[in-house]
């Protein structure tokens, strides 16, 4: 049983955090495209951006920032204009956003951060921000975490959220995350937008430690269409309000709050994977039998954003050479001989021979999985060993339909 406990509230579940989101103009839908994460104390702030080398102005701004000073008051998220490939001019209005912000809010610009999303190449609609910001402002409220979740999408169909509860020491410990992601999923950092809150005291080092961890083991192991974000970045703040002890070194305390930090980004970095444009289902694929956990992760996470099969799940078709041949690609060695393959419940591949299974019987469960709940009973499973190595390593995705093309031949027009 996991050691926490879920709980209403998203990113306001924390003690010491508001939010708002809020229509501003920016989105030509008129959806809400504003929103404002603000903690009432300085937090400690801890990152992970895209590792692309076309990055968005607010990706350049807040590792500048994370590096003169490991903390935070507010995140700032439009939604709309990606502000990514915008010259030097979208870079000034990345630090007009920030001063703005910090004007209305009364605080200083080094405590801002921000996150932008939308179309690259377009620059920020500054004339709607600024209007924008007073009203967002305005709006904070310490139940206002799903209208900020509702405010950073953009193609995603549902918004993605969740708080988690454990104790530490003798009092509660929260931490809360919103995200949005749907299309240009396949992050080499962390996701496409993803922010955490929590109300404990951790060192500002072991705080960046155990996001990167966590980074590694969910929002990395995703992938819906094989593209790297220009804007991707997950920010995590700590602000100390559970008055717990701090967390300063590496210990029992600190490994279940890393644990509860993973549990909380893999339930996002999993709600983005089935959400991924056009799909139908989840997909989860665990690699085990390898040397060591990276090159588990690394195995599932290429038959996962396998093409070929991803489009063999969406057809309903139990074709297991198309997990065998993407886990042979992923660039990791291992003996042929000991390779075994599962669907479900279904073995079809044992030391590297192929097996007589019920065909229609894996068909039926491809297609109950994508009339199954919301990431409850949608998931398809998918398990591979490849030798006798302690490595065991997960990834996510999802099927690949034709209404992925159809969204995104018009994404911008």
């Amino acid at each position: 049983m996991a050691d926490w406990q879920k709980i209403t509230g998203g990113i306001t579940a924390p003690r010491g955090y508001q939010a708002a989101g809020i229509t501003a103009g920016l989105k030509p839908s008129g959806l809400p495209d504003l929103a404002l994460i603000f903690s009432e104390v300085e937090a400690i702030a801890a990152g992970v951006f895209t590792t692309s080398q076309v990055k968005a102005a607010c990706v350049e701004y807040c590792r500048q920032r994370l590096l003169a000073k490991p903390s935070a008051r507010a995140i700032l998220c439009n939604a709309g204009q990606a502000n990514a490939a915008t010259g030097n001019q979208g870079y000034l209005d990345t630090l007009e956003s920030s001063l703005a912000i910090a004007q209305a809010l009364n605080i200083s610009s080094e405590s801002i951060l921000l996150a932008s999303t939308g179309v690259i190449g377009q620059r920020i609609k500054m004339d709607a921000l600024r209007s924008g910001i007073p009203k967002v402002v305005a709006a904070l409220s310490a139940t206002g975490s799903d209208a900020a979740a509702g405010a950073i999408i953009t193609t995603d169909l549902v918004t993605k959220s969740i708080a988690l509860e454990t104790i530490v020491g003798d009092r509660p410990v929260r931490i809360g995350g919103i995200a949005k992601g749907s299309g240009m999923i396949h992050p080499n950092m962390a996701t496409m937008l993803a922010f955490v809150t929590c109300d404990a005291v951790v060192s500002p080092a072991l705080w960046q430690q155990m996001l990167a961890r966590a980074a590694d083991r969910s929002f990395n192991s995703i992938t819906v269409d094989g593209d790297t974000s220009t804007n991707d970045s997950l920010i995590a703040l700590a602000n100390g309000q559970s008055r717990t002890p701090a967390i300063i070194e590496w210990g029992a305390e600190a490994e279940k709050l890393e644990a509860m930090l993973t549990a909380v980004c893999q339930h996002l970095a999993k709600a983005i994977a089935r959400d991924g444009e056009g799909a139908t289902c989840l997909i989860e694929v665990e690699v085990t039998g390898t040397h060591d956990e990276i090159s588990a992760r690394q195995i599932a996470k290429t038959i996962a954003g396998s093409s070929l099969v991803k489009s063999a799940i969406f057809g309903r078709d139990p074709n297991w050479g198309r997990i065998a041949a993407a886990a042979g690609r992923a660039g990791i060695p291992f003996e042929q001989e000991n390779l075994q393959i599962k669907l479900g419940n279904f073995l079809m591949l044992e030391n590297g021979q192929p097996l007589t299974f019920d065909r229609s019987a894996a068909s039926a469960y491809l297609k109950k999985a994508a009339t199954g709940a919301y990431l409850q009973e949608d998931t398809v499973l998918i398990s591979v060993n490849v030798g006798n190595g302690y490595g065991v390593g997960k990834a996510w995705g999802c099927d690949l339909s034709y209404d992925y093309v159809r969204i995104n031949a018009e994404y911008t027009t």
